[in-house]
């Protein structure tokens, strides 16, 4: 299965739905990989793994690694030869998932429909859970299956300490934190900044890591960045717009937190329509920066007719 593409979908045909666009095939590799990956703690920590295969194993569309699967096909590559680069890209967001939903952070006791990390076990566990996630990460790109070239390896290690640290998505969560103690609402240009840094980073990495192990020319390598950068904002957008529309079977997650918590969201600011009218603005947006990819990125394209109709 593919995403559709939506200009490609006849009079009369069903609606597009999150169901009927997404690309199993890549979805089942990634699934494949992730519980193919060796832990290989020691006995008398045992625990651990169960902690952090009870997290990365709980399902969820695994949106970043399947954006790198399909660069892949965008560059004419056979996915099975990025696994390596989407595993690590899912390790290293499951492992924000576990911070995330501790109390010091987002407080949330539900992840992916089941009990959060901390919740199942308990907070050190699950902190600790997500340092091992992290470091495991960094751990698959520096192996020589990730690519024969050391300098590669070298360079996807540090976009990716990069697009997950200070500078990226860790660096958005602090000022994500500062933002809730603020008074003052926080303008759109404040909180595009914000997300760039704690979702877009992440996605723009997904989406650019396919470039550096192919080598790809830079035309190639700027416009992966234009649609990641796009595609980033619509994404959040959309997760804002759930946090308010959504329901807890759906999303796997608690809800009305945003809310609860009295944080400036895209929603916040410009309203339910007009935040869904910059979604899909977005999103087309994104598909465009494609054209020199021609036919090849179809499935990138399709993605981001995915990320304005999902429902989780």
């Amino acid at each position: 299965m593919a995403w559709k593409i939506h200009a490609a979908r006849a009079a009369g045909a069903p609606p597009m739905t999150a169901d009927n666009l997404y690309p199993e095939d890549l979805l089942e590799l990634v699934e494949a990989a992730l519980a193919d990956l060796r832990f290989s703690p020691a006995a008398r920590t045992a625990g651990l793994e169960e902690a952090m295969r009870y997290s990365l194993l709980a399902g969820g569309k695994r949106v970043r690694p399947v954006l790198a699967l399909a660069t892949a096909r965008a560059l004419g590559a056979p996915p099975e030869r990025f696994l390596p680069v989407a595993s690590a890209i899912e390790l290293i967001h499951t492992y924000s998932l576990i911070h995330d939903d501790l109390p010091a952070m987002d407080d949330d006791d539900l992840r992916r429909g089941k009990p959060s990390c901390h919740k199942q076990f308990d907070e050190a566990t699950a902190i600790l859970a997500g340092d091992a996630l992290q470091a495991l990460a960094f751990e698959v790109l520096a192996e020589a299956a990730t690519h024969g070239d050391p300098a590669v390896r070298a360079y996807l290690v540090s976009d990716l300490a990069k697009a997950a640290g200070a500078h990226g998505m860790v660096g958005g969560q602090m000022l994500d934190l500062l933002a809730e103690q603020q008074d003052g609402e926080m303008s759109i240009g404040a909180i595009t900044r914000l997300q760039r840094l704690k979702t877009g980073a992440l996605i723009s990495f997904s989406c650019t890591a396919g470039a550096v192990l192919g080598k790809a020319a830079d035309p190639m390598r700027n416009a992966l960045s234009a649609y990641a950068h796009d595609l980033g904002l619509a994404f959040q957008i959309v997760d804002d717009l759930l946090d308010v529309e959504g329901d807890a079977a759906a999303l796997g997650k608690t809800p009305g937190k945003d809310a609860e918590a009295g944080k400036a969201t895209f929603v916040s600011i410009l309203g339910l329509e007009r935040a869904r009218s910059q979604a899909i603005m977005l999103a087309r947006q994104a598909a465009a920066h494609l054209e020199p990819f021609g036919d090849a990125a179809n499935l990138l394209r399709q993605a981001a007719n995915f990320v304005v109709v999902r429902r989780a």
